[in-house]
């Protein structure tokens, strides 16, 4: 896919699921009331706020495939999405984000000492949910995720501010924040198929790839998206004190113009209109974004592979246009 190509359209992707993800929807509903008014009203912002629903629906999708089609799969669609949203309530307020996808991010508005407690609250309701069916070895599988995302964030706080980043710190951020969350879908989607042990762990595989690749556009789009499109400021992560690729990159080709400029706004966190003209102009005069974007790309492609041995359905059809909607999205 080109970086001008017209994102494939994510509602014709997951029309093979379309009804299990409503009920998904439906479930993060159930299962966020509470007796105590406030959850239920954070839980329905929320909500309410949006999102992709792509781990969700790579579970899914992968279930469908061992052909299993039972009401666990959504339940465990809802589970990931009640662990995705604990992840994303406490990173906002850990990078004092103020705004997530166009709205004001959790702790903003209700402050952090309510968002802490909410993540808490979504993260031991994730494996409520998840005990309810039987089988441990999901659970497990959860817990394992759900550790690895902890460590990540541990790990990405103990690098900010870090200029001399290494391309393979920054993946390894990546692997534990975003991509062991992605793997983990696409093999609890495959157990609840009773897939064979290879597949399954090619789907584990694919979902891996694909969220490296999710993340590193992510990071990208903090450099060329369109606010209003992307829903919260661009240069997010150079305020935060985040060596992202496109930095990274930079540093590698031009130590001398572009340290200082980093050093001031990742350590110095000296962040102004200038500074970041000036950091745009060095990243379009040395092509880092394109050099990142590429790097991306290998990812999509490795996820692409994994599916090489499965016969093609429509949710093999699905899973193969993923990619290409990760590598041209604009948000």
């Amino acid at each position: 896919m080109s970086r001008t190509s017209a994102p494939p359209d994510l509602a014709q992707i997951f029309e093979p699921i379309r009804d299990d993800l409503a009920s998904v929807e439906r479930q993060f509903a159930s299962h966020i009331e509470s007796r105590v008014e406030l959850i239920p009203e954070i839980g329905r912002y929320i909500q309410l706020s949006g999102g992709k629903r792509v781990r969700p629906a790579v579970l899914l999708m992968c279930a469908r495939i061992g052909g299993y089609r039972g009401e666990a799969a959504t339940l465990y669609a809802a589970v990931v999405e009640f662990i995705h949203t604990a992840t994303l309530v406490h990173d906002d307020m850990i990078d004092d984000a103020g705004v997530r996808r166009g709205r004001e991010a959790v702790h903003s508005r209700w402050g952090n000492d309510i968002t802490v407690l909410l993540g808490d609250y979504l993260y031991i309701k994730s494996m409520g949910m998840a005990l309810t069916v039987d089988s441990l070895e999901l659970v497990r599988l959860l817990c394992e995720v759900t550790l690895r995302m902890i460590e990540g964030e541990l790990y990405q706080l103990t690098k900010t501010g870090v200029v001399d980043l290494t391309e393979e710190e920054h993946l390894e951020i990546i692997r534990r924040k975003t991509a062991y969350l992605f793997g983990g879908c696409g093999q609890i989607g495959a157990i609840l198929g009773d897939l064979p042990e290879a597949q399954q762990l090619a789907l584990r595989d694919y979902g891996f790839n694909l969220g490296i690749a999710f993340q590193l556009v992510d990071d990208l789009l903090d450099y060329t998206a369109d606010e209003d499109v992307l829903g919260k400021p661009v240069g997010g992560d150079i305020r935060e004190g985040k060596m992202t690729l496109p930095a990274i990159y930079l540093l590698q080709q031009d130590s001398g113009r572009a340290r200082p400029l980093l050093e001031s706004m990742v350590q110095g966190r000296l962040f102004s209109p200038d500074a970041w003209a000036e950091l745009r102009g060095l990243m379009a005069e040395h092509q880092v974004i394109e050099k990142a974007y590429e790097r991306a790309v290998s990812f999509a492609e490795a996820a692409k592979q994994q599916l090489a041995s499965f016969p093609l359905t429509p949710e093999i059809d699905a899973l193969m246009a993923l990619p290409d909607y990760v590598l041209s999205r604009d948000r």
